[in-house]
């Protein structure tokens, strides 16, 4: 069987982190002074497309704020977040298959240490965060590049709407899970190929 290539959003999708990142993103925006986030609703809605682009559309000066990410991110307390039940077999099967990597808005390193708390160490070929490319278009396109993939046996696993209509903009297969950050009905929305809701379906793909 030819192997397929598995592009994975982190958390969320492999990690139950929102409320440590919910308050990670807000504190970087108290400290440029611009807090934008009243509500967990506020926090969501920047996931409905690309993170970064949803931040400055409503003014956030982007190099302060990635500025002010690194020392914060720094202090990150991995042992406040959670795996998702069920991923870590799961992951470790479809690699023994296909070839898998990460494409998130996290920093690289951020994403390598939740891995490696997580036990996810060498399921993933490699990483490309917010340190490497903001827009996730243009990672998805450079990971196609990189392992000389057929877009047709590309699949991107995401748990936002933006994740979604990157992965679609980008012209690959789409994967919604519905355990992560947006509502099952949030991902119906953005029409992914695929609407996940146990991790146990993935291999199946």
């Amino acid at each position: 069987m030819d192997k397929k290539l598995f592009l994975f959003d982190c958390d969320g999708v492999l990690v139950d982190s929102l409320q440590v990142f919910e308050g990670t993103v807000r504190e970087c925006l108290d400290v440029i002074g611009q807090p934008i986030i009243k509500s967990r609703e506020d926090f969501l809605d920047l996931f409905d497309d690309n993170f970064y682009s949803a931040i400055v559309r409503k003014g956030v000066d982007l190099d302060a704020f990635m500025r002010a990410a690194g020392p914060i991110l720094a202090r990150v307390n991995y042992t406040e977040m959670n795996p998702v039940r069920g991923m870590l077999p799961v992951i470790t099967a479809m690699n023994h298959r296909h070839f898998l990597a990460i494409i998130s808005s996290g920093g690289e390193k951020t994403i390598r240490n939740q891995l490696t708390h997580f036990g996810f160490d060498g399921c993933f070929k490699t990483i490309l965060g917010s340190d490497f490319l903001l827009s996730k278009i243009d990672k998805i396109n450079h990971a196609v590049s990189a392992f000389q993939a057929d877009k047709g046996q590309t699949y991107y696993v995401g748990d936002t709407a933006g994740d979604i209509r990157e992965a679609k903009a980008a012209g690959i297969i789409t994967v919604a899970v519905t355990w992560g950050w947006h509502s099952r009905e949030r991902l119906a929305a953005a029409r992914p190929d695929y609407l996940v809701d146990q991790p146990e379906e993935l291999p199946g793909l």
